[in-house]
Protein backbone atom coordinates (compact mmCIF):
# COMPACT_ATOMS: atom_id res chain seq x y z
CA UNK A 1 0.00 0.00 0.00
CA UNK A 2 2.68 2.37 1.05
CA UNK A 3 4.55 1.82 -2.73
CA UNK A 4 1.29 2.35 -4.55
CA UNK A 5 0.92 5.27 -2.05
CA UNK A 6 3.85 6.45 -3.12
CA UNK A 7 3.56 5.62 -6.74
CA UNK A 8 0.60 8.22 -7.03
CA UNK A 9 2.30 10.98 -5.58
CA UNK A 10 5.07 10.51 -7.20
CA UNK A 11 2.68 10.96 -10.54
CA UNK A 12 0.49 13.49 -9.59
CA UNK A 13 3.79 15.57 -8.62
CA UNK A 14 5.00 15.12 -11.77
CA UNK A 15 2.12 16.47 -13.55
CA UNK A 16 1.92 19.32 -11.38
CA UNK A 17 5.21 20.49 -11.44
CA UNK A 18 4.78 20.36 -15.75
CA UNK A 19 1.31 21.72 -16.29
CA UNK A 20 1.74 24.40 -14.00
CA UNK A 21 5.67 24.81 -15.00
CA UNK A 22 4.93 28.13 -16.40
CA UNK A 23 3.10 30.19 -13.56
CA UNK A 24 5.70 28.22 -11.37
CA UNK A 25 8.86 29.44 -12.66
CA UNK A 26 7.26 32.21 -15.07
CA UNK A 27 5.93 34.16 -11.71
CA UNK A 28 9.05 33.20 -9.47
CA UNK A 29 11.27 34.60 -12.29
CA UNK A 30 9.33 38.11 -12.53
CA UNK A 31 8.62 38.60 -8.55
CA UNK A 32 11.89 37.13 -7.41
CA UNK A 33 13.51 39.86 -10.17
CA UNK A 34 11.59 42.51 -9.57
CA UNK A 35 12.21 41.94 -5.47
CA UNK A 36 16.07 42.03 -6.36
CA UNK A 37 15.93 45.62 -8.30
CA UNK A 38 13.87 47.41 -5.95
CA UNK A 39 14.57 46.00 -2.26
CA UNK A 40 18.05 44.57 -2.61
CA UNK A 41 21.72 45.04 -3.65
CA UNK A 42 21.55 42.17 -5.23
CA UNK A 43 20.44 43.91 -8.92
CA UNK A 44 23.79 42.83 -10.98
CA UNK A 45 21.98 39.56 -10.77
CA UNK A 46 18.70 40.42 -13.12
CA UNK A 47 21.23 42.29 -15.03
CA UNK A 48 23.44 39.16 -15.27
CA UNK A 49 19.83 37.00 -16.47
CA UNK A 50 18.51 39.97 -18.85
CA UNK A 51 22.04 40.20 -20.62
CA UNK A 52 21.93 36.05 -20.85
CA UNK A 53 18.68 36.37 -22.24
CA UNK A 54 19.66 39.07 -24.83
CA UNK A 55 22.70 37.09 -25.78
CA UNK A 56 20.61 33.86 -26.37
CA UNK A 57 17.93 35.37 -27.80
CA UNK A 58 17.74 33.34 -31.23
CA UNK A 59 18.72 30.47 -30.03
CA UNK A 60 14.95 28.90 -30.06
CA UNK A 61 14.91 29.76 -33.64
CA UNK A 62 18.04 28.03 -34.18
CA UNK A 63 17.66 24.29 -33.01
CA UNK A 64 17.33 24.54 -29.65
CA UNK A 65 19.61 23.62 -26.35
CA UNK A 66 17.86 20.09 -25.69
CA UNK A 67 19.22 17.96 -22.63
CA UNK A 68 19.42 14.28 -23.29
CA UNK A 69 19.45 13.64 -19.76
CA UNK A 70 16.71 16.27 -18.54
CA UNK A 71 14.41 14.08 -21.63
CA UNK A 72 14.89 10.90 -19.86
CA UNK A 73 14.44 12.01 -16.34
CA UNK A 74 12.47 9.56 -14.04
CA UNK A 75 9.96 12.14 -13.40
CA UNK A 76 8.67 11.77 -16.90
CA UNK A 77 8.09 8.44 -16.29
CA UNK A 78 5.89 8.95 -13.30
CA UNK A 79 4.27 12.05 -15.45
CA UNK A 80 3.25 9.44 -18.45
CA UNK A 81 1.98 6.74 -16.55
CA UNK A 82 -0.27 9.21 -14.18
CA UNK A 83 -2.60 8.98 -17.45
CA UNK A 84 -0.95 6.56 -18.83
CA UNK A 85 0.15 8.44 -22.63
CA UNK A 86 1.24 6.14 -25.11
CA UNK A 87 2.63 6.60 -28.61
CA UNK A 88 1.44 3.99 -31.10
CA UNK A 89 3.41 3.64 -34.67
CA UNK A 90 1.92 2.80 -37.57
CA UNK A 91 5.02 3.57 -40.10
CA UNK A 92 8.37 3.52 -40.09
CA UNK A 93 10.01 6.86 -40.85
CA UNK A 94 13.14 7.01 -42.46
CA UNK A 95 16.57 9.03 -41.04
CA UNK A 96 17.55 9.63 -44.44
CA UNK A 97 14.48 12.25 -44.60
CA UNK A 98 13.12 15.09 -42.67
CA UNK A 99 9.42 15.31 -41.60
CA UNK A 100 6.61 17.92 -40.29
CA UNK A 101 4.29 15.53 -37.74
CA UNK A 102 1.25 17.43 -37.08
CA UNK A 103 -0.82 16.06 -34.25
CA UNK A 104 -4.48 17.06 -33.40
CA UNK A 105 -6.11 17.89 -30.99
CA UNK A 106 -4.60 20.75 -28.94
CA UNK A 107 -6.49 19.95 -26.14
CA UNK A 108 -5.90 22.39 -23.34
CA UNK A 109 -2.23 21.88 -22.24
CA UNK A 110 -1.29 19.31 -24.68
CA UNK A 111 0.09 16.54 -22.27
CA UNK A 112 0.05 13.80 -25.20
CA UNK A 113 2.42 15.70 -26.99
CA UNK A 114 4.86 16.69 -24.26
CA UNK A 115 4.53 13.33 -22.87
CA UNK A 116 5.46 11.77 -26.05
CA UNK A 117 7.94 13.98 -27.95
CA UNK A 118 9.14 16.35 -25.30
CA UNK A 119 10.50 13.10 -23.16
CA UNK A 120 11.83 9.60 -24.11
CA UNK A 121 9.13 8.15 -21.09
CA UNK A 122 7.24 6.41 -24.10
CA UNK A 123 9.81 5.02 -25.97
CA UNK A 124 10.19 7.24 -28.73
CA UNK A 125 13.85 6.90 -29.78
CA UNK A 126 13.35 3.11 -29.76
CA UNK A 127 10.05 3.30 -31.60
CA UNK A 128 11.83 5.87 -34.65
CA UNK A 129 15.31 5.41 -34.27
CA UNK A 130 17.59 7.87 -36.48
CA UNK A 131 14.95 10.05 -35.72
CA UNK A 132 15.24 13.56 -33.56
CA UNK A 133 11.92 15.40 -32.78
CA UNK A 134 11.35 19.28 -32.65
CA UNK A 135 8.32 20.33 -30.68
CA UNK A 136 7.61 23.60 -31.76
CA UNK A 137 5.64 26.22 -29.23
CA UNK A 138 4.89 29.82 -28.97
CA UNK A 139 7.78 32.33 -28.51
CA UNK A 140 6.48 33.39 -25.65
CA UNK A 141 7.62 30.78 -23.65
CA UNK A 142 11.09 31.87 -24.47
CA UNK A 143 10.80 35.00 -23.36
CA UNK A 144 11.91 34.61 -20.16
CA UNK A 145 14.99 33.37 -18.74
CA UNK A 146 15.16 30.37 -16.46
CA UNK A 147 11.73 29.19 -18.07
CA UNK A 148 13.34 29.23 -21.48
CA UNK A 149 16.01 26.94 -20.37
CA UNK A 150 13.56 24.67 -18.55
CA UNK A 151 11.57 24.51 -21.64
CA UNK A 152 14.77 24.17 -24.35
CA UNK A 153 16.06 21.36 -22.25
CA UNK A 154 12.95 19.38 -23.15
CA UNK A 155 13.77 19.90 -27.06
CA UNK A 156 11.53 22.08 -27.88
CA UNK A 157 11.95 25.27 -30.40
CA UNK A 158 9.79 28.46 -31.27
CA UNK A 159 6.98 27.51 -33.58
CA UNK A 160 8.47 31.02 -35.58
CA UNK A 161 8.89 30.78 -39.82
CA UNK A 162 12.77 31.02 -39.16
CA UNK A 163 13.00 28.71 -36.74
CA UNK A 164 10.93 26.12 -39.06
CA UNK A 165 13.32 27.11 -42.18
CA UNK A 166 16.87 26.51 -39.69
CA UNK A 167 15.99 23.40 -38.64
CA UNK A 168 14.67 22.27 -42.12
CA UNK A 169 17.97 23.19 -44.13
CA UNK A 170 20.56 23.52 -41.22
CA UNK A 171 20.48 20.15 -39.53
CA UNK A 172 20.32 17.84 -41.69
CA UNK A 173 17.85 15.08 -42.01
CA UNK A 174 16.18 12.66 -39.59
CA UNK A 175 14.42 15.72 -38.05
CA UNK A 176 10.78 15.46 -37.15
CA UNK A 177 9.40 18.68 -36.36
CA UNK A 178 5.89 18.68 -34.39
CA UNK A 179 3.13 21.43 -35.02
CA UNK A 180 0.05 21.38 -32.80
CA UNK A 181 -1.98 22.73 -35.80
CA UNK A 182 -4.95 23.46 -33.27
CA UNK A 183 -3.24 26.46 -31.39
CA UNK A 184 -4.79 27.82 -28.23
CA UNK A 185 -7.89 28.41 -30.65
CA UNK A 186 -8.50 24.91 -30.26
CA UNK A 187 -9.51 25.07 -26.84
CA UNK A 188 -12.83 25.99 -27.22
CA UNK A 189 -13.33 22.21 -28.92
CA UNK A 190 -11.38 20.78 -25.71
CA UNK A 191 -14.42 19.36 -24.74
CA UNK A 192 -14.87 15.29 -24.11
CA UNK A 193 -16.13 13.04 -26.79
CA UNK A 194 -15.31 16.70 -28.89
CA UNK A 195 -13.89 15.30 -32.45
CA UNK A 196 -14.12 19.15 -33.69
CA UNK A 197 -10.68 20.94 -34.78
CA UNK A 198 -9.87 24.04 -35.77
CA UNK A 199 -8.35 23.63 -38.78
CA UNK A 200 -9.82 24.15 -41.95
CA UNK A 201 -7.87 27.58 -42.24
CA UNK A 202 -4.98 25.94 -40.62
CA UNK A 203 -3.01 26.23 -43.71
CA UNK A 204 0.88 27.22 -42.63
CA UNK A 205 2.15 23.88 -42.27
CA UNK A 206 1.30 22.85 -45.53
CA UNK A 207 3.24 26.01 -46.84
CA UNK A 208 6.03 24.99 -45.16
CA UNK A 209 5.88 21.65 -46.17
CA UNK A 210 5.90 22.29 -49.43
CA UNK A 211 8.65 25.21 -49.30
CA UNK A 212 10.91 22.32 -48.33
CA UNK A 213 9.56 18.97 -49.88
CA UNK A 214 9.01 17.42 -47.01
CA UNK A 215 6.55 14.77 -46.01
CA UNK A 216 3.72 15.42 -43.41
CA UNK A 217 3.27 13.03 -40.71
CA UNK A 218 -0.46 13.18 -39.52
CA UNK A 219 -0.79 12.32 -35.53
CA UNK A 220 -4.39 12.05 -33.87
CA UNK A 221 -4.08 12.01 -29.68
CA UNK A 222 -7.03 9.89 -28.61
CA UNK A 223 -8.27 11.00 -24.79
CA UNK A 224 -7.06 14.25 -25.28
CA UNK A 225 -10.22 15.96 -24.85
CA UNK A 226 -11.21 14.01 -22.24
CA UNK A 227 -8.47 15.37 -19.83
CA UNK A 228 -10.71 18.27 -18.06
CA UNK A 229 -13.75 19.68 -18.46
CA UNK A 230 -14.95 23.02 -19.62
CA UNK A 231 -17.62 25.29 -18.02
CA UNK A 232 -19.94 26.76 -21.33
CA UNK A 233 -21.12 30.25 -20.49
CA UNK A 234 -24.19 31.65 -22.00
CA UNK A 235 -24.03 32.28 -25.54
CA UNK A 236 -25.01 36.03 -26.31
CA UNK A 237 -23.93 36.33 -22.87
CA UNK A 238 -21.04 39.00 -21.41
CA UNK A 239 -18.28 36.48 -21.24
CA UNK A 240 -18.89 34.42 -23.98
CA UNK A 241 -18.65 37.82 -25.94
CA UNK A 242 -15.31 38.24 -24.49
CA UNK A 243 -14.22 34.87 -25.05
CA UNK A 244 -15.22 35.30 -29.19
CA UNK A 245 -13.67 39.13 -28.77
CA UNK A 246 -10.20 37.76 -27.27
CA UNK A 247 -10.03 34.87 -29.67
CA UNK A 248 -10.35 36.86 -32.86
CA UNK A 249 -7.64 39.59 -31.27
CA UNK A 250 -4.95 37.50 -30.38
CA UNK A 251 -6.05 33.67 -31.62
CA UNK A 252 -6.16 32.53 -28.09
CA UNK A 253 -9.59 30.94 -26.82
CA UNK A 254 -9.71 32.08 -22.81
CA UNK A 255 -11.48 29.36 -20.92
CA UNK A 256 -13.10 28.02 -17.73
CA UNK A 257 -11.89 24.62 -17.76
CA UNK A 258 -11.38 22.10 -14.91
CA UNK A 259 -10.42 18.90 -13.67
CA UNK A 260 -9.57 16.86 -10.44
CA UNK A 261 -7.59 17.99 -6.93
CA UNK A 262 -4.86 16.30 -5.83
CA UNK A 263 -7.23 13.33 -4.27
CA UNK A 264 -9.71 11.16 -7.37
CA UNK A 265 -12.58 12.44 -6.17
CA UNK A 266 -12.02 16.72 -5.29
CA UNK A 267 -11.90 19.34 -7.99
CA UNK A 268 -8.67 20.76 -9.60
CA UNK A 269 -7.15 22.06 -12.26
CA UNK A 270 -5.14 18.37 -12.38
CA UNK A 271 -6.14 16.72 -15.40
CA UNK A 272 -8.33 13.29 -15.12
CA UNK A 273 -6.05 9.93 -14.98
CA UNK A 274 -7.45 8.95 -18.50
CA UNK A 275 -5.25 7.51 -21.29
CA UNK A 276 -4.24 9.67 -23.62
CA UNK A 277 -2.68 7.60 -27.07
CA UNK A 278 -1.11 9.23 -29.79
CA UNK A 279 -1.23 7.38 -33.11
CA UNK A 280 1.68 8.59 -35.76
CA UNK A 281 0.08 7.84 -39.12
CA UNK A 282 1.83 7.38 -42.44
CA UNK A 283 3.87 10.38 -44.14
CA UNK A 284 2.15 11.93 -46.61
CA UNK A 285 5.35 13.13 -49.57
CA UNK A 286 4.75 16.64 -51.25
CA UNK A 287 6.29 18.46 -53.76
CA UNK A 288 8.88 20.99 -53.31
CA UNK A 289 7.66 24.26 -54.67
CA UNK A 290 9.57 27.14 -53.19
CA UNK A 291 6.16 29.58 -53.79
CA UNK A 292 2.86 27.63 -53.85
CA UNK A 293 0.08 29.26 -54.85
CA UNK A 294 -2.82 29.57 -52.32
CA UNK A 295 -4.57 27.05 -54.93
CA UNK A 296 -1.81 24.63 -54.42
CA UNK A 297 -1.35 24.91 -50.99
CA UNK A 298 -5.13 24.47 -51.00
CA UNK A 299 -5.06 21.06 -53.02
CA UNK A 300 -2.37 19.38 -50.48
CA UNK A 301 -4.67 20.84 -47.44
CA UNK A 302 -7.70 19.06 -48.79
CA UNK A 303 -5.08 15.63 -49.31
CA UNK A 304 -3.77 15.89 -45.84
CA UNK A 305 -6.90 16.65 -44.12
CA UNK A 306 -8.29 13.44 -45.67
CA UNK A 307 -5.39 11.36 -44.59
CA UNK A 308 -6.30 12.47 -41.39
CA UNK A 309 -9.78 11.60 -41.14
CA UNK A 310 -8.69 7.93 -42.63
CA UNK A 311 -5.92 7.65 -39.68
CA UNK A 312 -9.00 8.61 -37.47
CA UNK A 313 -11.65 6.30 -38.64
CA UNK A 314 -8.98 3.36 -39.34
CA UNK A 315 -8.35 3.86 -34.85
CA UNK A 316 -11.31 5.36 -33.32
CA UNK A 317 -12.80 2.43 -32.73
CA UNK A 318 -9.90 0.77 -30.51
CA UNK A 319 -10.12 4.08 -28.41
CA UNK A 320 -13.99 3.47 -27.47
CA UNK A 321 -14.93 6.06 -30.30
CA UNK A 322 -18.30 4.84 -32.13
CA UNK A 323 -18.10 3.67 -35.81
CA UNK A 324 -20.62 6.65 -37.10
CA UNK A 325 -18.48 9.58 -35.16
CA UNK A 326 -16.61 11.36 -37.95
CA UNK A 327 -13.84 14.07 -37.82
CA UNK A 328 -15.22 17.75 -37.73
CA UNK A 329 -12.95 20.83 -39.36
CA UNK A 330 -13.64 24.40 -38.39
Amino acid sequence: MAKKQLKTFLEVLAVFQWAFTILLIGFTVLIGNLYLVVFTSYWPVTVFLLTWLAFDWKTPERGGRRFSCVRRWCLWKQYSDYFPIKLLKTHDLSPNNNYILVCHPHGLLAHGCFGNFCTESTGFSKLFPGITPYPLTLGAFFWLPILRDYVLSTGMCSVSDSSIDFLLTHRGTGNLLVVVAGGLAECKYSLPASTTLYLKNRKGFIRKALQHGVSLVPAYSFGETELYDQHIFTPGGFINSFQKWFQSWIHIYPCAFYGRGFTENSWGLLPYAKPVTIVVGKPLPMPKIENPSQEIVAKYHTLYVDALCKLFNQHKMKFGISESTELVMD
